[in-house]
């Protein structure tokens, strides 16, 4: 008898669906070299001139603190923005009516946008962190630094959630979806203490600023690292353990939003088809 290859069936034809797309994603990223180069400069630089403060302040501990925002937000906000834009990158592509009447689960369509966005914004910002050290030394430990990436890791899922949300304004708005998700950005990078301290923000702000996921990993990696959000030294950093309410947090945070982007990217998925809003424009 002749061996015949069966197909996949089950969790490895999802599997297998979910890596069809990283791999989408990653050529589209080789096609489009030129932009990826001009925009992780940009990250590079932006996050070495907002370094220089503390330096120009002969303040170590601020130039930490400032190198934890930078390269956490570069991190955190490249994965949110793969996420939320990547059906406007469909739109741009002329593919995003194939990808939606194709044969496959919405959740591994999304998982596997999730999972090279979450890939793309780790190597992005290892870049950005790596740069950075050559420009200064960093007053932290390795256990420190390696404790830190553990808590970006888990404020990921919140803003994979965040960005599954966002993800529906291309969806709904051809010309201004893209546009939105930026402004969405923004607010985040205001509100969460990137580089100033959340108590400087107007008291109604600061009750926004619960509900980003930056704020409480930024809390978390202030903590192991021994500072505050000035740059004052104020203590000798703890680990894990001493920030286990920020990174409970954190998970909840993933458990609802990430539920809550797929049944939000479903619901406008539904609508688009039922009106037309798939076809692209431009």
């Amino acid at each position: 008898m002749h061996n015949t290859l069966k197909p996949a069936t089950g969790i490895l034809k999802e599997l297998r669906a979910a890596w069809a797309f990283v791999f989408r994603d990653w050529n589209l990223t080789r096609r489009y070299a030129s932009w990826v180069l001009v925009f992780t400069v940009y990250d590079v630089v932006n996050a070495a001139t907002i370094m220089m403060i503390g330096i120009a302040a002969n303040n170590p501990r601020l130039t930490l603190t400032l190198i934890l925002g930078a390269v956490m937000w570069s991190f955190l906000s490249r994965l949110f923005g793969e996420i939320a834009q990547s059906i406007a990158y469909e739109r741009w592509e002329g593919t995003i009516e194939y990808t939606f009447m194709a044969p496959v689960h919405r959740l591994t369509h999304l998982v596997g946008v999730s999972l090279f966005a979450g890939f793309y914004a780790l190597i992005r910002c290892i870049i950005v962190f790596g740069v950075l050290i050559l420009l200064t030394s960093v007053d932290a430990s390795f256990v420190s630094l390696l404790q830190c990436l553990v808590v970006m890791l888990v404020a990921s899922m919140g803003f994979m959630g965040l960005g599954l949300i966002c993800a529906v304004f291309p969806v709904m708005s051809t010309e201004n979806g893209a546009q939105a998700t930026n402004i969405v950005q923004a607010l985040f990078l205001l509100i969460s203490g990137v580089y100033a301290p959340v108590s400087v923000l107007p008291e109604w702000l600061q009750w926004i600023s619960t509900l980003s996921p930056a704020t409480y990993a930024l809390t978390a990696c202030r903590k192991i690292l021994g500072i505050d959000h000035t740059g004052t030294a104020i203590q000798q950093g703890i680990n894990l353990n001493g920030v286990l309410p920020e990174l409970g947090i954190l998970v909840l945070f993933g458990l609802v939003t990430i539920p809550l982007g797929l049944f939000v990217f479903s619901k406008a998925e539904t609508w688009a088809k039922r009106t037309g809003k798939l076809k692209r424009v431009g």
